[in-house]
């Protein structure tokens, strides 16, 4: 096969291959008059080996939930409808080893009777993966192999049933499946049922053992959608903010960076969203050497671009599955994205200037972070030194901002880098700001006012300063003039900031006062950015062009 071999890197042995030969042998390719075998791509192939992953000691599946985001016209319909009915019929439930030492496999029907379900808010969005379905089922050798009856509004196994439902649907709760299809759920909302149904399916997959993947396209943030919810989850896995695991996310989208104006960084953006879907002559951008063009018409949908009747925000979530912004956001995530720049690096002894954003125990609610920015003087660079967040769960309840631990980072900040200005909202840290200031106050070069050289309230009667302050940063960012690490957290809350109008102008906020989402690093960041450019007009960095930067 095209796919198999040294590509897959995954450290964990899989089904993924039992998988993959099932579904060639068996389904047909949907939308051809003549019989081709389904042949899924090396990009899907790699999804399938991730998703089937083993424990090595245990031998049991690892995955329990799937997300696969990616372009419309990607192919995500007819590839999850394959698995569905691999799930429904192949051996997809380990069983051990074989005396090689390779894993085994048994079908559902061995242990129970299977339920397959592909599970949409609509009956229209249902047939994104059904229709194939019965095509691939129809056209291939289910029927002769495993007597499968393949009806317009069900598939009857000799032993279980693949359906299709909708949020709508009254008997999901008593009826759990090994496996599900849920399309589409960056439209299962709160208000269309979608939420309530996404909950129920996942328990239900629970009980049993079985799993499920959504096939999100790119989802807007702030509208509480089952993809963003997702999204989030998987996030707070990899932060360390909640014990969860068995989830894998697989999300492309084209780079940050993308200029949709300019043809050749749109066919670029395009090319590397839809991956070996792509129909570009030269093949994808994402093997070596490139698989050969695929199905996506690069250069049509580079035409919808140039068509201004066209939205270019459903464009950018359409077919670059660019996860943008809420209509209130403060920065777009193509934004923060490409201001992002993962190579750099701070070395201890550095000039850098300082931003903090502190946070108590709220009363209710989810308790703000706190934050700990650094911005180096030299070129903007923005960097995480440390932010503490309330982890999610039954480990987060009765959680306080360790204050001793905030201290010791902040004095060993000063050990670490050559600090030359620090701004703190003092905000419920009044003392602990008084105490740096009396602490480091001497000895740096920029200060906020000469009797409070860290302290700078970001609330208060202050309000044309912090505007000021959050529109240079906010162009700094825009246009490119500084970067930063990258790091989930601060890309996390420059993304949770939302706009609010002043009588000054633009300040930010969370999207309501006891939202979970928090915005402390944004804060810390605008802060200590703001620092750097005080420390700049002071003086402090003279440029020469001879040494191609500063000196100080």
């Amino acid at each position: 096969m095209p796919w198999r071999g040294p590509e897959y890197e995954g450290e964990l042995p899989t089904l993924g291959w039992q998988v993959l030969d099932w579904i060639i042998e068996h389904l047909a390719q949907p939308g051809r008059d003549e019989y081709e075998p389904y042949l899924p791509t090396k990009e899907q192939a790699e999804f399938l080996l991730r998703f089937y992953e083993l424990h090595p000691v245990t031998g049991k599946r690892v995955i329990r939930r799937g997300v696969l985001s990616r372009s419309r016209g990607w192919g995500k319909s007819p590839f999850l409808a394959a698995i569905a009915l691999a799930e429904a019929c192949g051996d997809v439930v380990a069983a051990g080893w074989d005396s090689y030492g390779e894993p085994v496999a048994r079908p559902w029907s061995s242990l129970r009777t299977p339920l397959v379900q592909v599970a949409a808010v609509s009956e229209a969005q249902t047939q994104n993966s059904w229709a194939p379905l019965l095509e691939m089922a129809r056209g291939g050798s289910l029927a002769d192999t495993y007597g499968v009856e393949v009806l317009d509004t069900k598939v009857l196994l000799p032993r279980g049933l693949i359906e299709p439902i909708t949020s709508s649907a009254t008997s999901v709760k008593g009826n759990p499946a090994v496996f599900a299809i849920l399309d589409q759920t960056e439209e299962w909302k709160e208000a269309n049922g979608g939420r309530r149904l996404a909950k129920t399916m996942r328990f239900n997959a629970g009980k049993l053992g079985g799993s499920l993947i959504e096939t999100p396209n790119a989802f807007t943030p702030g509208e509480g959608s089952v993809a963003e919810q997702s999204a989030a989850d998987y996030q707070a896995i990899l932060d360390g903010r909640s014990r969860g695991r068995g989830i894998v996310v697989d999300h492309r989208e084209a780079p940050g960076a993308t200029d949709m104006t300019d043809e050749q960084s749109l066919v670029y953006g395009l090319r590397y969203a839809y991956g070996d879907s792509s129909d570009h002559p030269d093949g994808c951008v994402l093997h070596d050497p490139p698989c050969a063009p695929g199905w996506s018409p690069i250069e049509r949908l580079v035409e919808d671009f140039a068509d201004t009747s066209n939205d270019p925000q459903d464009l950018r979530s359409d077919y670059l599955n660019q996860v943008t912004h809420a209509a209130d956001s403060w920065l777009s995530e193509p934004e923060v994205r490409a201001a992002s720049d993962l190579g750099k690096e701070v070395s201890e002894g550095e000039r850098i200037t300082l931003g903090f954003d502190g946070s108590r125990k709220r009363a209710r609610g989810v308790t703000d972070a706190t934050a700990l920015i650094g911005c180096r003087l030299s070129d903007g660079h923005v960097f995480t030194i440390r932010v503490w967040e309330q982890p999610e769960g039954k480990t987060g309840e009765e959680w306080q901002v360790p204050v001793v631990e905030v201290l010791a980072e902040v004095a060993a900040t000063f050990d670490r880098y050559d600090v030359v200005g620090f701004y703190a909202d003092p905000a419920k840290w009044e003392s602990h700001v008084a105490d740096w200031e009396a602490a480091y106050g001497p000895r740096l070069l920029v200060q906020s006012t000469r009797n409070h050289p860290v302290e700078w309230w970001m609330t208060g009667g202050r309000s044309t300063l912090i505007v000021r302050a959050l529109e240079k940063f906010h162009t700094a960012l825009v246009e490119r003039e500084l970067t930063f690490d990258g790091s989930s957290v601060l890309t996390r809350h420059l993304l949770n900031s939302r706009r609010r109008k002043t009588r000054s102008g633009i300040q930010i906020m969370k999207s309501n006062p006891d939202s979970s989402k928090k915005i402390d690093a944004a804060i810390a960041a605008v802060l200590a950015w703001q620092c750097r450019l005080d420390a700049i007009a002071a003086g402090l960095a003279v440029e020469v062009e001879e040494m191609g930067g500063f000196t100080f």
